[in-house]
């Protein structure tokens, strides 16, 4: 069970804790991170629940089992969202690594379809609750250090995910180690992880509910006084001032005692219906802008599309030549794809491309190289030509999805990172939820493996041809609009 989304994490707005204090906690998050990660038997799970450890069959692993994982993701997104703000991301981090506990418990004794279904909905929890990992961070160290904290972050994860994938490979392969041992590890992995989230420090402030200097009405700011909490101002042409956001960031996180006003403030800071008012807001600004509407509409689509591929590839590969006739390199294969894919990112920093006039060209371009890469996979039942294929895929929408984040993030503030990318996500768990119920679940179609991927290869084309359409009318907009500049500052009058 591939660790199967990609939501982003909401910042929150915290004062960097003095001096050296906010590498311990990125470091044990890093740590938490890197140990959550490393789960060697993930790249062998489709296997394992076919073989005598379990003795499940294809149509329930595949058509019954699996789609269980992306209805609990959907339903259990939102409210993970809020209750993540609310609870200021630890108890939520520890919620997390106690599911994956539960997780690879039961894949180590759990036995019979329900039991399995039920394990699916606790990883369906452990991938909702990834905000609360990556968004911890944002609430305890300062603004300059986001960049820093956020590649730190995301480079445990990876690092951790490969050391997991190439462990198994060569566990199995060299070593002649069983699935159940693999699984053992990954149990005792995660449990380490468990054991280290104890000791991160519990963040004072969050988002939405716990913003010690939460607006008022009209956008009133109060401004506490960092000794005793009291409340000096009340000025709405404050926020006028040059650097006023600035201010919040000031006040000490661990202010102990206020004034009976300032409890009154707090008090309010948690209805949700406030909350949820905001946020309607936010979602109006930020999708009011045609190149963000677009960005947004590539993501949730293609990341619909590419969660049903990771999901379901194990199956395919195992169609197209059994495990039992041969020895299988999916590790190999998982961690190969994920360094390609790092060394993609890496390297689109580096490319001076004009994205809001070639962006939407760009998108279309490479959504069709992944349409080939799955239809290639599918087609050709050749399992090095699956595995190669896999590869291209996953790298080309590595890359895709980096470039749609930067594009994305360049025109939001930050406190609304979060608010848009939880919203793509989540649409692209509802289409994700539709096509699953249509194409996969065995109350729907019930289609076998092969006809499945040929449908995801026609959905990534229809994605190309519409942003095909859409990139050639925005450049020739484009070019007409300079044609037209100059011959206006021709016309005018000196």
């Amino acid at each position: 069970m591939e660790a199967r989304s990609g939501l982003r994490a909401p910042p929150g707005s915290g004062r960097a804790p003095r001096g050296r204090c906010w590498a311990l906690p990125t470091a044990l998050l890093c740590l938490y991170g890197f140990f959550a990660s490393l789960r060697p038997s993930e790249p062998f799970l489709t296997r394992y629940l076919l073989g005598p450890d379990k003795n499940l069959t294809e149509t329930q692993v595949f058509n019954e089992i699996y789609p269980v994982w992306t209805y609990s993701y959907l339903v259990l997104l939102f409210p993970v969202f809020l209750a993540t703000d609310y609870l200021r991301y630890k108890p939520v981090i520890l919620l997390q690594g106690l599911s994956l506990i539960v997780t690879w418990f039961m894949l180590l004794y759990a036995q019979g379809l329900l039991a399995i279904q039920f394990l699916e909905f606790f990883y369906g929890l452990v991938t909702a609750t990834e905000i609360a990992y990556y968004s911890y961070i944002y609430s305890i160290v300062d603004l300059n250090l986001y960049q820093k904290v956020t590649s730190y972050c995301r480079s445990a994860t990876l690092v951790g995910y490969t050391v997991g994938s190439i462990c198994g490979q060569v566990l199995v392969s060299v070593a002649k180690w069983s699935l159940f041992s693999l699984n053992v590890i990954s149990l005792t992995s995660v449990s380490v992880a468990f054991a280290v989230a104890w000791f991160l420090p519990m963040p004072q402030k969050s988002l939405f509910f716990h913003h010690i200097l939460r607006s008022q009405a009209r956008g009133e700011m109060k401004v506490l006084d960092c000794k005793n909490g009291a409340v000096i101002r009340d000025d709405p042409a404050l926020k006028r001032v040059p650097g006023w956001e600035d201010i919040e960031s000031k006040v000490p996180l661990n202010v102990e005692e206020h004034s009976a006003e300032t409890q009154s403030v707090q008090e309010q800071k948690v209805d949700i219906s406030k909350v949820l008012k905001e946020l309607w807001r936010d979602f109006l600004q930020c999708y009011s802008s045609r190149p963000m509407l677009c960005w947004s509409v590539w993501w949730a689509f293609s990341t619909c599309g590419y969660f049903q591929v990771i999901n379901y590839t194990q199956g395919l590969w195992e169609m197209v030549l059994p495990s039992q006739n041969f020895k299988i390199y999916n590790g190999g294969v998982e961690a190969v794809s994920t360094l390609l894919g790092a060394v993609a990112v890496f390297a689109v920093g580096y490319v001076k491309v004009s994205w809001a006039t070639w962006g939407e060209v760009a998108l279309a371009l490479f959504s069709l190289l992944i349409a080939a890469a799955v239809y290639v996979m599918d087609t050709v039942r050749n399992i090095w030509v699956c595995y190669a294929s896999y590869i291209i895929f996953r790298i080309v929408y590595m890359l895709l999805i980096t470039i749609a984040t930067f594009q994305i993030a360049t025109n939001l503030s930050m406190e609304r990172y979060a608010l848009v990318f939880g919203i793509n996500t989540f649409i692209a768990l509802a289409l994700q939820t539709l096509l699953t119920l249509i194409v996969v679940d065995s109350s729907g179609l019930g289609l076998n493996i092969f006809t499945q991927f040929m449908i995801y290869a026609s959905y990534f084309a229809a994605i190309s041809l519409v942003f095909l359409v859409s990139g050639i009318y925005s450049v020739l907009k484009n070019y007409r609009r300079r044609e037209e500049m100059p011959s206006r500052s021709t016309a005018s009058p000196p």
